[in-house]
């Protein structure tokens, strides 16, 4: 049978593969669609085959090993293995929401977009900082510039498969392993003219583990951020191109400013933690305008 929609979802070494497999499974899906789910393990061996195999669900499954570490290659597979017009991303440590996948579907024909973005919303444990749950740091939502959406991210996201401004477009693979891969895919349909919307319904679920509910993590998660934003201005992906006299002395200035806040707000910590975050992100965009080599975070023993 053709599918309509092809569900993608990446994985590598998680035993959460199941969880999210089994909520998807439970999903009301759109009035006569055909959904197939494409399984894409990025481990050495197929560690997740007999997992996939094992998992009873209402929909045709798909297991592809395409090893690497690198998560680019396993983006890339899920998108050479699409037949489907609707390809689907979530994350391999995410939980759906019963309506999810129908009101992506939903904003889609609304808004006759390119990518449809979905909010992935963290779920922490008692034993987070409360300042980290109120300020909801793990959290992804769209970001709006001047009334339209001209970036995003992977882990909840619609994409028209055939739109001439997603067609043929392939994850980059120097990315795959530090992250940011995925923001420069979808700012790269932008830049190709395709249209970004959001659907603020179409919620998936993320439990944050304790080793991320820190503060260096997010730390280094913001810098990172920071590469990235960093390596679409030298290239000119937000159709703007970095120029380095005028362009890093106003970072170099935001950044300080940011770290003065976090100063000034210390007794306040949601802020000056915020501020903190922020001024990273900005340290992040100029580490990669001097040249500095990117953070590795994907691929490593215990994915986290």
């Amino acid at each position: 049978m053709t599918s309509d929609i092809d569900i993608a979802i990446c994985t590598f070494r998680r035993a959460h593969i199941v969880n999210t497999l089994e909520s998807v499974g439970q999903i009301s899906p759109p009035d006569g669609l055909n959904i197939r789910i494409i399984v894409v393990d990025n481990d050495d061996t197929p560690s997740a085959k007999d997992m996939v195999s094992a998992c009873n669900l209402p929909f045709a499954v798909t297991y592809l090993h395409a090893p690497g570490r690198n998560i680019s290659i396993a983006r890339n597979a899920c998108l050479d293995a699409a037949t489907a017009p609707i390809v689907v991303f979530i994350d391999d440590d995410e939980l759906v929401t019963q309506n999810w996948l129908t009101n992506l579907v939903t904003e889609q024909q609304r808004s006759n977009a390119d990518v449809v973005l979905g909010p992935a919303r963290a779920i922490y444990a008692s034993t987070a900082p409360r300042w980290m749950q109120r300020r909801e740091h793990h959290s992804s939502s769209a970001t709006y510039v001047d009334g339209e959406i001209r970036s995003g991210y992977s882990c909840n996201t619609l994409l028209m498969h055939h739109a001439p401004a997603v067609a043929g477009l392939r994850f980059r693979l120097d990315l795959g392993r530090s992250g940011g891969e995925d923001t420069v895919f979808i700012s790269s349909i932008y830049q190709r003219g395709g249209k970004i919307s959001y659907a603020s319904d179409a919620l998936v679920t993320e439990a944050v583990p304790p080793a991320r509910a820190k503060f260096m993590w997010l730390l280094r998660r913001k810098f990172r951020f920071g590469q990235t934003h960093g390596l679409m201005l030298k290239e000119g992906i937000l159709g703007q191109r970095l120029r380095p006299r005028r362009d890093v002395p106003v970072v170099m200035g935001k950044a300080f400013c940011c770290f003065g806040m976090a100063i000034l707000t210390a007794p306040v910590i949601d802020k000056s933690a915020s501020w903190l975050l922020r001024g990273t992100l900005h340290a992040g965009v100029i580490y990669e305008f001097l040249g500095g080599k990117s953070l590795e975070i994907y691929g490593t023993d215990q994915p986290t």
